[in-house]
C-alpha cells in the first residue's frame, strides 16, 4: 500500500504533551525502522532531540495533526495512494456497499473534497468536519484514510477499506448489473463488524499480520 515516500503513518504519544510520530520524509516503508520515525509537535516542528534534521512531509503533517488535535480517541493514523484507492476516491459514488468489506463502512465512511496537495493548515479544520465521528474516510481524487485507537485497530481499518475499493474496482470492470443488499442487511453487518471489534477479533488479525514480518524484527526495531 506505499506509494515511494509520499504515504504516511502516525501515533499519538501516551502523554500530554500533543507530539506525536510520523514517518519520515525521504525513506521507503520496506527500509523503514524505529528511528525513522520522528517526533513532531502540533505545528508541524521536530521535537526529536535524538533526531533533529530529519525531514517530516508538509502534506502528511496537515492530515495527520488535523485528526490527532480533533480526535483524542483516535491515537493511529494511516494514509494512502494505492491504485484502488484513488479509482474510488475519483468514482462519483464513493464506495459502494457491494462486498461484506465494504458493508464495514456503510453509513461510517466520511468524504473530502480535494483542495490540491494538503499544504494548507486551514484544511485540517474541514478535514475534520468531514471525518466527523467516523474511523476512516475517501479523500477525493487523492487517496484513503483510515484511523484506530490502537495500530492494530488502523490497520484493519486500512486493510478492509482498501480491499473494497480493489473488489469495487473488479466488479465494475466486469460491466455487469451489480447486486448490492438492502438497507437492512447492510446496516445488520456492520454492526456485526463492531461486535468483532469488541471481541478481539481486531487484536487477533494484527498479530497474525504481524507474523509476516517476524522474520525482520530485528531491523525495524533498529
Amino acid at each position: 500500500m506505499t506509494d515511494l515516500i509520499d504515504t504516511h503513518i502516525s501515533m499519538r504519544l501516551d502523554d500530554d504533551s500533543g507530539h506525536f510520530l510520523i514517518n519520515r520524509y525521504g525513506t521507503l516503508f520496506e527500509q523503514m525502522t524505529a528511528s525513522d520515525l520522528v517526533k513532531i509537535d502540533s505545528d508541524g516542528r521536530v521535537v526529536d532531540t535524538l533526531f533533529p534534521n530529519h525531514r517530516v512531509n508538509r502534506a502528511g503533517f496537515v492530515i495527520h495533526s488535523a485528526i490527532h488535535q480533533a480526535r483524542p480517541d483516535l491515537h493511529c493514523v494511516i494514509h494512502t495512494h494505492t491504485a484502488a484507492g484513488i479509482a474510488v476516491s475519483a468514482q462519483a459514488e464513493g464506495l459502494l456497499p457491494i462486498s461484506q468489506h465494504a458493508l464495514k463502512f456503510y453509513n461510517r465512511l466520511g468524504y473530502h473534497a480535494y483542495e490540491g496537495i494538503a499544504l494548507d493548515t486551514q484544511e485540517r479544520e474541514r478535514l475534520v468536519r468531514d471525518l466527523g465521528p467516523h474511523n476512516a474516510m475517501i479523500l477525493r481524487n487523492h487517496g484513503l484514510l483510515a484511523a484506530g485507537s490502537s495500530a492494530a485497530e488502523a490497520f484493519q481499518n486500512i486493510y478492509f477499506l482498501e480491499r473494497a475499493c480493489q473488489a469495487q474496482v473488479q466488479a465494475l470492470a466486469g460491466n455487469r448489473e451489480l447486486l448490492q443488499p438492502d438497507p437492512q442487511t447492510c446496516e445488520h453487518t456492520a454492526r456485526q463488524f463492531e461486535d468483532d471489534d469488541g471481541e478481539g477479533i481486531v487484536q487477533l488479525a494484527w498479530e497474525a499480520a504481524l507474523k509476516l514480518i517476524e522474520d525482520q524484527r530485528a531491523q525495524y526495531c533498529a
